[in-house]
């Protein structure tokens, strides 16, 4: 026998559960001639007639009953079913938390290629903020920078990319071939105090002028920013600034480093549903690649 006709079902379970073959019509956005037909064409499909149109209004009949029970559960099961699924989706949702300079300098140029070669897996991407605890219950992985290795309960920290730092700026404010003077006289940019460019002239023989008048700035972003602007040299991970030095946006002045005690590390939740474990372990297999791939 074949399957029953699913619009005529639809448009009688509407009709039995409301009592009226308009408001079957008002719910389902149809006409009411439309709802009659649908279910004369399911009558015709039972060989039963299922409401007793005599009265002024249609009486549903004893096999209508029936049939009405029947599908009433079975389509709260369907029904329930495809919200479950639903918000099964939704909930698998792999969050990645990212400070600032990992996710604009290095994640988000390259999330591109991750999402073409994962399309199957939903992202939401998040600030991690330097210094502030990160909520690993609603976290999945997160990228973040720190002197050592980090160790929490329930993560998994693995090294990433160095943090090592050293003296760039725009083409047009110095060559690359610049002297120690040369980096001093152009101006001078701080990542929120001047302690990077004390150890890194005294390093290189010199020293930081007390008096220096170079801007602090509290995020590196920032400190980025107004290099490429060529408004000084700037001291920057090597790491972050990799695409600007390849493109030729930004020069490097020494190969003279500091802050290398610095890393920038990956942590991952250790705990995860295995849908979430997956697309987990595909980010994170992913984010190695890239890294290895220069």
């Amino acid at each position: 026998m074949p399957l029953p006709p699913l619009n005529a079902l639809r448009a009688f379970e509407a009709a039995a559960r409301l009592k009226s073959f308009k408001a079957a019509a008002d719910a389902l956005f149809v006409t009411q001639s439309a709802v009659s037909h649908q279910i004369r064409h399911l009558e015709d499909f039972l060989r039963v007639p299922l409401f007793d149109r005599s009265g002024a209004r249609p009486r549903i009949l004893p096999a209508g009953q029936e049939l009405a029970r029947t599908l009433s559960l079975s389509f709260a099961e369907i029904d329930a079913a495809c919200r479950r699924i639903a918000q099964a989706r939704q909930d698998r949702v792999l969050v990645i938390a990212a400070i600032p300079s990992v996710a604009i300098c290095w994640l988000i140029p390259r999330l591109a290629r991750f999402r073409e070669s994962h399309p199957e897996v939903a992202l939401r991407v998040v600030y991690a903020m330097h210094g502030h605890e990160i909520d690993f219950s609603a976290t999945h992985l997160a990228f973040v920078y720190a002197d050592r290795l980090p160790r929490l309960p329930g993560v998994e920290a693995l090294a990433f990319l160095s943090g090592a730092c050293v003296p760039v700026c725009s083409p047009q404010r110095l060559p690359a071939t610049a002297t120690v003077a040369e980096i001093k006289a152009a101006g001078l940019l701080h990542d929120t105090d001047r302690s990077g460019w004390a150890e890194w002239l005294a390093q290189a023989g010199s020293g930081l002028d007390p008096q220096d008048p170079g801007p602090l700035f509290e995020d590196f972003n920032l400190l980025r920013a107004a290099a490429l602007a060529g408004q000084g040299v700037a001291l920057c991970p090597l790491a972050m600034i990799r695409d600007d030095l390849d493109s030729g946006r930004l020069v490097q002045l020494s190969a003279e480093a500091v802050l290398d005690q610095f890393d920038y590390y990956l942590l991952c939740t250790e705990a995860l549903p295995p849908a979430l474990a997956e697309d987990a372990a595909a980010f994170r297999a992913w984010a190695f690649a890239e890294r290895d791939a220069g």
